[in-house]
């Protein structure tokens, strides 16, 4: 499936709509060169959940930990990662295995140790905008891929018959 973002308020509508499409839980790979865009997607994926504050990357802590009313919420940014292994320092294992919804910035940094994700959002610069290719990889993130394509508020930026293999 592909998504054209025109601007950062569509970028972050998108995020919403992709969040209430994972129903509270999964693990979602957030790809893209710098600047494409992947904190902006991880603040609209917040909001869907209640948050209204600032979202930084969190490229010196490598996690920032959200609970939103009783949801739980982690966003990784992995860009400082020096080997996928210091995941296990920062209790990557337990954070895994938590009933909670998973954002990771940089997911190839840490290549080898993280799970298959449910969903992977590679975004890249567009003419006007940005554009995200998504791709699922379990049945939860097929289930979510189906209800984003139904969102109202994204109607008109899915080009339909371009889907990515799932």
């Amino acid at each position: 499936m592909r998504v054209q973002l025109d601007d950062e308020e569509r970028q972050v509508a998108f995020g919403e709509c992709l969040g209430r499409a994972l129903n509270g839980h999964g693990c979602v790979h957030l790809a893209g060169e710098l600047g494409a865009g992947k904190t902006t997607l991880a603040r609209g994926v917040l909001r869907a959940y209640g948050h209204g504050g600032a979202v930084k990357s969190p490229t010196y802590t490598l996690v920032e930990p959200y609970v939103l009313d009783d949801q739980r919420l982690y966003h990784l940014d992995l860009y400082r990662l020096g080997d996928p292994e210091e995941l296990e320092f920062i209790g990557g294992r337990d954070l895994f295995a938590e009933e909670a919804l998973i954002l990771v910035e940089w997911p190839s940094r840490g290549e080898g140790w993280l799970p298959v994700p449910d969903i992977e959002v590679q975004l890249r610069l567009a003419a006007a905008g940005r554009e995200a290719q998504l791709a699922a990889f379990t049945p939860h993130g097929r289930a979510a891929l189906e209800r984003l394509a139904e969102a109202p508020a994204l109607a008109g930026a899915i080009r339909h018959g371009e889907r990515a293999a799932t």
